[in-house]
């Protein structure tokens, strides 16, 4: 049995008010993931003006 199947399988025997906190659950790590990232996905423009040159490309053209 998949991880999955077996989630659907608890999913299946949760209360309404477990569903409720299991979902509050779900979304917070979703969020905790997205923060995780979220500093990379925003200094990724400021550095391509440092990395996308033609000197940089030179400098690591040999690797």
């Amino acid at each position: 049995m998949s991880k999955q199947e077996q989630i659907a399988q608890e999913i299946g025997r949760l209360s309404e008010a477990d569903l409720d906190r299991l979902i509050a659950f779900a979304r917070t790590l979703a969020e905790q993931h997205a923060e995780v990232s979220l500093p990379a996905l925003a200094a990724e423009p400021v550095l391509a003006t440092d990395w996308l040159t033609p000197e940089e490309d030179a400098a690591w053209a040999s690797l």
